[in-house]
């Protein structure tokens, strides 16, 4: 079995997922467990969760939607106490971000045509380049062997930025010089990938604005050229997002999965966000998956997305 991402419920990625979210716990998540435990399960309670999840940018369809139905259950007897009402919370809010997206991309194939493409896009400025650092790191500590193509060549310095990451990571980095055809760096990366062997090519394009039409078109050529190279690939699109950026950030997200069809999400810088609940806000608008959080600035500090690790690590009591 060829098995690409690996979402295992290990101490280690719990532990970095709780250090992801732990700002957002403090701020906001932290206290609905006091509350429920402290309340009368009364309209008061309801206006107080409502606030805490729509301040912490979970979005009012989802809150509305998560509240209608845990004050139903309380209604009709289904739920009778706090403790019942904070663990269907829990259900409720894991089954949101269970809903929808790709399973298929944690599944086992051992039917790929190596390599492994993964393209990884976004506008500059979200992290883009530092997440395609700790994807090959987490790879590579997988035992699987990464190419990088670095067909970043609008953005100054790019390729250096890419090359520097890919040597702190022992990977190799295929580039050309700065204003090349992206698309023939992205052939050149693939045929480097298969004559070396890797497992695992994972190719950065140009940090643009979503705005920027020809910019856009970049991307689909990139795409269409890998394609044409393996009919399977690219296997993964992966949209950077700055988590920071809040509900800003689901029109980029928008913008880049209508241009070249995203697959998944990698949501950069969630340890900085006091607003972790744009996880639910992102998953609903686009029904796109994320697949990783970054969640430090260090390279082992990334965690494959698990719903459940991430909703309980939300939701457990504030220190």
């Amino acid at each position: 079995m060829f098995s690409i991402f690996k979402r295992n419920r290990t101490d280690t990625n719990r532990q970095q997922t709780d250090a992801g979210v732990k700002r957002s716990r403090e701020t906001w998540f932290g206290r609905i467990r006091q509350l429920l435990g402290s309340a009368e399960l009364d309209d008061t309670v309801w206006d107080e969760i409502e606030e805490i999840l729509i301040s912490a940018d979970v979005g009012v369809p989802t809150t509305m939607n998560v509240l209608d139905d845990l004050r139903s259950e309380v209604r009709s007897g289904r739920v009778v106490d706090g403790e019942g009402a904070y663990s269907r919370l829990r259900e409720l809010l894991s089954a949101e971000l269970t809903g929808a997206g790709n399973p298929d991309a944690w599944l086992d194939d051992d039917a790929l045509t190596l390599p492994y493409v993964i393209l990884v896009c976004g506008v500059n400025g979200v992290g883009k380049t530092t997440s395609i650092a700790k994807l090959a790191h987490h790879f590579t500590q997988a035992g699987k062997r990464v190419v990088l193509g670095a067909a970043d060549t609008f953005r100054a310095a790019a390729e250096e930025q890419l090359e520097i990451l890919g040597q702190r990571v022992g990977v190799d980095v295929i580039s050309h010089q700065s204003g090349a055809d992206p698309g023939a760096v992205a052939y050149d990366a693939w045929q480097a990938a298969r004559a070396r062997g890797a497992d695992i090519l994972i190719v950065d394009t140009a940090g643009r604005l979503h705005t920027r039409n020809n910019l856009m078109d970049e991307l689909r050529k990139i795409r269409r050229v890998i394609n044409r190279l393996d009919g399977a690939a690219p296997h993964q699109v992966l949209l950077t997002l700055d988590a920071t950026t809040g509900h800003n950030g689901l029109t980029q997200a928008q913008a880049f999965t209508e241009a070249v069809g995203c697959t998944g999400i990698f949501l950069a810088k969630l340890d900085g966000t006091a607003r972790g609940g744009i996880v639910l806000s992102i998953h609903r608008e686009l029904g796109v998956p994320i697949l990783f959080i970054g969640t430090g600035e260090g390279l082992d500090d990334l965690a494959p997305f698990d719903p459940v690790e991430f909703v309980d690590a939300l939701l457990a009591p504030a220190a």
